[in-house]
């Protein structure tokens, strides 16, 4: 079929509606932590290399297969990682589909969409790279890292759905550049939080190498960005008082700061308590809603109110 009848048949599919289009996104935000999640898993329970090839799961078997070396619940761990992987993929390719068809075809709505599936792709690379490395510190850190843009990139595409419902905000001129400044410190205490992971108990894989530095060295540092990162979010706070910042606004600047709360409350426990499983994959779950809310609260705040538009003071 030639390209541009091809083109034109799916031109003139009916556009989907707004509600299927935002469900959808949210499946991808979902989707994509989950998927984070599952991964630490993964590791805590030593299931890195349950399959140890990949895409095969064992030489010769795309599924887990008996085998003298690799228990089978470890197997069927990491499959099912494989598997959720596809899940995730369907999910991203429908969201770029339905950006595809929506009228007025929007660039950076599409734009976003396609790195939905694009993501996958380059997640599906690395996790393969990952096991190839034996599951070497940093080729996880880079995994984890990559999750955690995919579902910045996936609040944003939520955000990007559609444009006309969003809520013009009246924004301090200084906050803009101190959520800036949030993002970068929040990348640092992400990247010292895949340290600790390193050097710490969780390897994935009884033989794996471990990050050769002091956990509580690194546990250190890791609390001081979040200290960084709470004091910005109390100016940011300061900064909204100061002006008339909207419910909504507000309403996503405190889940930011209760999320921020939690997540750092559950590091203490974790540091305290020696580490355990259960709670690392908890403290994934909480970096992965870190970081939506903060999208979320950069979304929030891309859309200025229009300089007519009075200037009402709404309480906290």
């Amino acid at each position: 079929m030639p390209l541009e009848t091809l083109k034109a048949r799916i031109d003139a599919l009916p556009a989907p509606s707004t509600r299927v289009q935002r469900a959808v996104a949210v499946a991808v935000v979902v989707t994509q932590a989950l998927i984070a999640v599952t991964g630490s898993v993964v590791r805590v329970t030593g299931s890195g290399l349950g399959c140890s090839t990949w895409p095969q799961c064992q030489p010769g078997s795309l599924v887990p297969v008996s085998h003298p070396e690799f228990a089978a619940l470890n197997q069927w761990i990491e499959f099912g990682n494989r598997l959720l992987t596809g899940v995730v993929g369907i999910v991203a390719f429908a969201a770029f589909a339905l950006a595809y068809l929506a009228r007025p075809r929007r660039g950076r709505y599409v734009r976003l969409a396609l790195a939905m599936p694009v993501g996958v792709v380059v997640q599906a690379v690395l996790g393969g790279l990952t096991v190839r490395f034996d599951l070497l510190w940093w080729t996880v850190a880079v995994h984890l890292m990559v999750s955690a843009v995919m579902v910045w990139l996936s609040v944003l595409l939520v955000d990007a759905v559609d444009p006309a419902e969003r809520e013009p905000v009246r924004v301090p001129s200084a906050l803009p550049g101190l959520l800036t400044g949030s993002v970068v410190v929040l990348v640092g205490l992400l990247i010292a939080g895949t340290m600790v992971t390193g050097a710490g108990p969780h390897a994935g894989d009884p033989e794996t190498p471990r990050l050769d530095l002091p956990v509580e060295t690194l546990a250190h540092v890791h609390a001081a960005f979040l200290f960084v990162y709470l004091g910005m979010l109390l100016a940011a706070g300061l900064l909204l008082r100061t002006g008339a910042a909207s419910q909504t606004l507000w309403r996503r600047y405190w889940t930011l700061v209760a999320v921020v709360l939690a997540q750092g409350a559950l590091g203490f426990i974790q540091f305290w308590t020696g580490v355990p499983e259960l709670l690392v994959s908890l403290h994934v779950l909480g970096a992965t809603a870190v970081v939506a809310a903060t999208s979320a609260l950069w979304c929030a705040t891309r859309t200025p109110a229009p300089a007519t538009t009075p200037a009402e003071p709404v309480a906290a």
